[in-house]
């Protein structure tokens, strides 16, 4: 619902604030105080058009920012909203939105959703929502046709049959995409096909092992400085053992082994020295002799050399092609042979396919038959009900049909029922559903999209409002022009529907009847005046005294008898709302 507007620098409005009740809101005024810019800021709220005109002279830019929140009783609108707000990446805080929209003298401007910046077509889609301004046209969900087969199976109790065929329409589009792709050009699965062969073939023939890489890169290594392993190995082998010119290492230590034994014999405190340097006689004996062995060991093997060459720079050419490392090398061999797998059982699984096709395609036709049908049975009973709503509101001679139409197409399905030729269809079933109203006796029944906008068409929209309600998920109803040419008995009867409707929804109107001023739980009345040479306009949320005064106002005349006749209405207007609070007032 919608808590608060407030509209800066708009049009001949400066600076304007107006709370609003969760039910029945009525906005009173002397005509041209500014009533219906009211309602003009609202649009331009919701995504409406709005050009540099509508900033108040002398100013640079205007702006409306409105409150909104979500109640826990209007489960439906919280759902389809909460939807739409994750696909703009927002979030209602504390089930509150609040939407604003700045123009610029320009006509560019900016819109934020939660402080959250928006393109224009986002706010308008999130304001579709949230209200209907009945009296212009652009936000009013009953005029879009595409809706209508919604209400008609809300009205109906259709909702959850026609999910069911939903589900089935779906499953039917997930084998008809297989099937598309199973049914490709026959020369480009044959080229798939040898593609992925080869790959397939190439990398199982190459019998690689997690690992091998970093193996052959250690034993290229070996094998590449095999030269120069045998030349240091035997150069530090003759260095131990043979010596070049002096004696060799080995023979030098032995002599000093010598040496510190023969010291130790006349010093017996050197016998750890002496013990020190015959071990390291036997080490460097040992050394050698690893050395040598070593050097014998050291291969010269060219032909493995070039094999093992050869597996690197074949390893090297199949990561190029199929993966940085083997594991995805591997992996990518893996992948190749499940699809090739895959469509070798194509024609396998075309069969199955085309058979589920015709499985789904004659419960489809069954399922839609049957809502079809309930949907003829259960027009003919929404219609005579608007139709009553209608002449209750004064609208005498008034018609209302709803028409249902289908439309052949040879990727359809056969509905029996209905005709031997395949229908088109959708989630919703074969049924183009299209409300046709006519406002006058002896006029043709048209398209309610085409009716004309006017103070007749906002009661029209209130008959359709009071009967599909609980099919009409928008939280807050604004009717503006709904009293033109309206008095007495009939304007009553407009205040009483909007009473029952404002059980349901947020009603909002704007009114020059006291009549239905009455039925109202919250009444603000609209000034204006001069200040500085400027108009200045003003909202007043009335008290219960400043509220009769107004009512006396548009009674025509500020006496006593005025006021006393406005406090009759009030008093008669609360009872006609305690005997309906529950919402049970007749259809």
């Amino acid at each position: 619902m919608l808590s608060e507007l407030h509209i800066t620098d708009f049009a001949i409005i400066d600076r304007l604030s107006l709370p609003f009740s969760p039910a029945f809101n009525v906005i009173t005024g002397e005509t041209g105080a500014g009533k219906s810019i009211i309602v003009d800021a609202l649009a331009a709220l919701l995504g409406g058009r709005a050009d540099g005109d509508l900033v108040r002279t002398g100013r640079d830019s205007a702006r409306v920012e409105g409150v909104f929140l979500l109640q826990p009783s209007e489960a439906a609108l919280v759902t389809s909203l909460t939807e739409l707000l994750e696909t703009l990446a927002i979030e209602a805080e504390d089930g509150a939105l609040i939407l604003s929209r700045e123009i610029n003298r320009s006509g560019r401007g900016a819109a934020r959703i939660n402080g959250r910046p928006v393109v224009l077509s986002a706010l308008r889609e999130v304001g579709e929502h949230l209200v209907d301004i009945h009296g212009q046209g652009e936000h009013l969900s009953l005029l879009k046709q595409s809706r209508h087969i919604d209400y008609l199976d809300s009205y109906a109790g259709l909702l959850e049959r026609r999910a069911e065929l939903a589900k089935l329409v779906g499953e039917l589009r997930a084998v008809r995409r297989e099937m598309d792709a199973l049914v490709r050009d026959e020369r480009e699965l044959a080229r798939r096909s040898d593609l992925l062969r080869h790959e397939s073939q190439e990398i199982a023939g190459a019998a690689l092992r997690p690992g091998e890489e970093e193996e052959l890169n250690s034993e290229h290594k070996l094998l590449g400085n095999a030269e120069e392993r045998a030349r240091l190995s035997y150069a530090a082998f003759s260095a131990i053992q043979e010596g070049a010119g002096d004696a060799a290492l080995l023979e030098q230590v032995e002599q000093l082994a010598g040496l510190l034994r023969d010291l130790g014999r006349l010093d017996p405190r050197l016998k750890p020295e002496q013990e020190r340097a015959a071990g390291l006689a036997l080490e460097l004996a040992d050394l050698a002799a690893s050395l040598r062995s070593y050097h014998e060991a050291v291969e010269f093997d060219p032909t493995r050399l070039r094999a093992v060459e050869e597996r690197l720079e074949l390893i090297h050419r199949l990561k190029r092609k199929y993966g940085a490392t083997i594991k995805e090398v591997l992996a990518f061999g893996e992948r190749a042979a499940a699809e090739l797998e895959e469509m070798s059982h194509a024609e396998e699984r075309s069969g199955a396919l085309a058979a589920r096709e015709r499985e789904l395609l004659g419960q489809i036709g069954v399922l839609a038959g049957e809502l079809s049908a309930q949907r003829r049975l259960r027009a003919e009973g929404l219609a005579r009900a608007i139709e009553a709503e209608m002449a209750h509101l004064d609208l005498q001679g008034g018609r209302f049909a709803v028409d249902l139409t289908q439309t052949p197409a040879t990727d359809g399905v056969v509905v029996t029922t209905i005709a031997d030729a395949p229908l088109a269809f959708d989630a919703g079933g074969v049924d183009r559903v299209e409300f046709m109203v006519s406002m006058n006796s002896g006029e043709p029944l048209r398209p309610l999209v085409k009716v004309a906008s006017g103070g007749e068409t906002s009661r029209l929209m209130l008959a359709l409002k009071c009967v599909l309600h609980q099919a009409d998920a928008t939280g807050t109803l604004v009717f503006d022009e709904v009293d033109a040419g309206l008095g007495g008995v009939t304007a009553r009867r407009v205040g009483e529907r909007m009473a029952y409707l404002a059980g349901q929804r947020q009603v909002v109107c704007i009114s020059h009847l006291p009549q239905l001023a009455c039925f109202a739980d919250s009444h603000i009345a609209i000034t204006k005046h001069e200040t500085g040479g400027r108009a200045i306009v003003e909202a007043t949320a009335l008290s219960p005294e400043q509220r009769i005064e107004e009512m006396a106002r548009l009674l025509g005349h500020h006496t006593d008898a005025a006021r006393k006749s406005a406090q009759e209405m009030l008093r008669l207007a609360q009872e006609y709302k305690q005997l309906n609070t529950a919402g049970t007032a007749a259809l």
